[in-house]
């Protein structure tokens, strides 16, 4: 028989067991839960990153974008200035007192303007007397009453001509259309 003073060994029961188990888990849970807040952690670095990179991004796009207006504009600005160039020196030869007005000589100033303009891809739109009326293409300035039942809705003149830079109208031809 078992003496009073010496202690037997306990056996392991189910209740022991749960709590080794769960002290098993509490560390194993506590792992996950830090690593998971650590890769939230890196994630939304990342998203802050990438939204201040974004950001730079729209910023400079704009600064290019107004760059880009600005160097157009000067192309077209510095092919423009030989043009004034002519026209100064047109301009001299009358006040220097020519008394004839070299005609030949404006319109080769002329001829050499149109031909800048065209090479910045500026042209005329193609309204023509006798076209039908289209508000989309064209800027009706005043009606009259039509001559003939035939030219009612059609264009009867043009007083100002009307251009477009590529494909894209920049003025409208202002046109007289008959009623």
């Amino acid at each position: 028989m078992a003496t009073k003073g010496a202690k037997t060994p306990k056996k392991k029961t189910a209740s022991s067991k749960a709590e080794t188990k769960k002290s098993s888990k509490k560390p194993s849970l506590e792992a996950k839960l830090e690593e998971l807040t650590h890769s939230v952690e890196q994630e939304k670095e990342k998203f802050l990153r990438l939204f201040a990179e974004f950001e730079n991004f729209k910023k400079r796009t704009a600064k290019e974008r107004l760059e880009l207006f600005k160097t157009a504009n000067q192309e077209v600005i510095a092919s423009l200035i030989p043009v004034l160039d002519d026209f100064n020196r047109a301009n001299q030869q009358i006040e220097n007192g020519a008394e004839t007005v070299d005609i030949d000589g404006f319109k080769l100033i002329y001829n050499k303007f149109s031909e800048v303009l065209k090479s910045s891809g500026l042209s005329s739109t193609t309204a023509k007397i006798g076209d039908a009326f289209d508000a989309e293409f064209h800027e009706a300035i005043t009606q009259i009453p039509a001559p003939t039942e035939a030219e009612k809705g059609k264009i009867i003149d043009i007083v100002e001509t009307g251009y477009q830079l590529g494909d894209r109208i920049i003025r409208y031809p202002k046109v007289v259309v008959g009623q």
